[in-house]
């Protein structure tokens, strides 16, 4: 099968390939990289493309909307119940985030700005605790290591010896 994709270029070294919620196929690309090395190179990832994109529609066919009720429900909960998570794993860790913020972000669960700021999406709490816990511990991770290497894993599997199993939560 073949896909139509967006290339978006930007200020970096790799070809990264994203296939959006609505089932959407992106290709970050550096900026110098030729257009005919980016279609080679979504040529050879085709396996991963299908696979993702079949995975990634039957998620979106499964979602069901939620009411702007639920949402309050939902962002209201996070409010009360992330940032105690964040301070208890932060004292664990020995961090200090320097804020934390709830957000409507539909693609991603968490993230954590270069001033430490802490942001979670309020569909956490449509998970169990285990894997809110773990997007928490991640996030603070980061505040330590900037990138998803080894030692980044190597702090979460300190804090979360089962933190592959949590992750796991999120991605069916």
């Amino acid at each position: 099968m073949t896909y139509d994709y967006e290339i978006v270029r930007s200020d970096r070294k790799t070809l990264s390939l994203e296939i959006t919620g609505e089932a959407k196929l992106i290709i970050r690309a550096p900026r110098r990289c030729p257009t005919a090395y980016i279609h080679s190179f979504a040529e050879r990832k085709r396996g991963w493309i299908d696979s993702h994109m079949e995975k990634q529609r039957l998620r979106a066919e499964s979602r069901v909307p939620l009411t702007e009720e639920e949402v309050s429900k939902l962002t209201a909960r996070a409010k009360m119940e992330i940032p105690p998570l964040v301070e208890r794993y932060a004292a664990i860790m020995g961090l200090k985030p320097e804020g934390i913020k709830i957000t409507k972000a539909g693609r991603r669960f968490g993230s954590c700005s270069a001033q430490n700021r802490l942001c979670f999406s309020f569909r956490l709490m449509q998970y169990p605790i285990e894997a809110v816990e773990y997007v928490v511990v991640h996030e603070l991770a980061h505040i330590v290591h900037r990138n998803h290497g080894s030692d980044f894993y190597a702090l979460i599997a300190s804090v979360l010896p089962d933190y592959k199993e949590r992750d796991r939560i999120l991605k069916k």
